[in-house]
């Protein structure tokens, strides 16, 4: 692709990914295990040796737990387990990996990966530039627009705008409403009690939005819906709950993103890269992969 296609990259997943994909019995320099490290530098190289993008940044998450999410709702993700501290530590690697190679990487502790990326989609598109969402996580199929993809890079799916409302049967601009609406069991999002997918897109498709078809209640009988009474009676005893759901289901695309936090690729940090991989004990025949592959991420394409 072009310059002009910008690669965001939800980092998180893929560290995620190869800590339970790898053994933990990898271990750096200081005895210490680092398997997601080793899986993700896998990852890193194929993407950029498949894509070969001018520009791409990766995002990570640091706010799993002190997000404004939490302010909103505290038990916003209150059924996930903490990251064990071994795993912080790699998590802190693979930043450290990603910076030393010449690409742009964030992470925040307020707010969340997902409204990193939609602040940066809205800056990018902005310039012009069509975006590649690099994600397992449907969430973010509501940043797409026309142009742009979200792609499922383990699974090999690549959706735009169209395919989007045809895997998911609402528009990205949708995704959200959506997701209020039913619930999201993954981020402990409460929904509508009662009201699977399946409802949920019937009465989008009808209503076109959440506030339409919570400001014409009353109509709901004439969405084609099974059970239409049933329905029509939830989402009135829920209302405020699924109002609370949509103010935690939509990604926040206003966040300050720091000046200096470039798109383009520049030169590698050999120096900085060799040390890295000392500490993460690299053999010889891996570091010289690196080192060779580094070289070549910032020519003129």
């Amino acid at each position: 692709m072009s310059g002009q296609t910008v690669y965001l990259v939800d980092a998180s997943i893929y560290v995620f990914r190869a800590w339970f994909s790898v053994s933990d019995t990898v271990t750096g320099a200081d005895g210490q295990p680092v398997n997601a490290v080793y899986g993700f530098c896998d990852f890193v190289m194929r993407l950029l040796r498949e894509k070969n993008p001018q520009r791409i940044v990766f995002v990570f998450d640091e706010s799993l737990e002190s997000s404004f999410r939490n302010e909103i709702y505290p038990l916003y993700k209150a059924n996930r387990e903490p990251a064990p501290e071994e795993l912080k530590a790699q998590f802190r690697y693979c930043r450290e990996l990603v910076s030393a190679l010449g690409i742009g990487e964030i992470a925040d502790k307020f707010y969340e990966a997902d409204d990193l990326i939609g602040s940066l989609s809205v800056r990018e598109k902005a310039c012009g530039r069509a975006i590649v969402l690099v994600s397992g996580d449907k969430d973010l199929t509501q940043l797409v627009r026309r142009g742009d993809y979200w792609w499922n890079y383990a699974k090999r799916v690549s959706l735009d705008y169209a395919g989007i409302h045809q895997n998911f049967g609402v528009y990205p601009e949708q995704i959200a409403d959506m997701l209020a609406i039913t619930g999201d069991a993954v981020d402990n999002i409460p929904g509508v009690p009662g009201i699977g997918p399946v409802t949920a897109v019937q009465l989008l498709n009808h209503f076109g939005s959440f506030d339409n078809l919570f400001n014409n209640l009353s109509d709901v009988g004439k969405a084609g819906v099974r059970g239409a009474k049933r329905v029509e009676a939830s989402l009135r005893e829920y209302s405020e709950t699924a109002r609370l759901a949509r103010r935690l289901t939509e990604i926040y695309c206003d966040v300050e993103l720091p000046d200096d936090l470039e798109t383009t690729i520049a030169p590698a940090d050999p120096g900085r890269l060799e040390s890295l991989l000392q500490q993460l004990a690299f053999s010889q025949w891996r570091t010289q992969r690196w080192m060779e592959f580094a070289g070549t991420l910032a020519v003129a394409k």
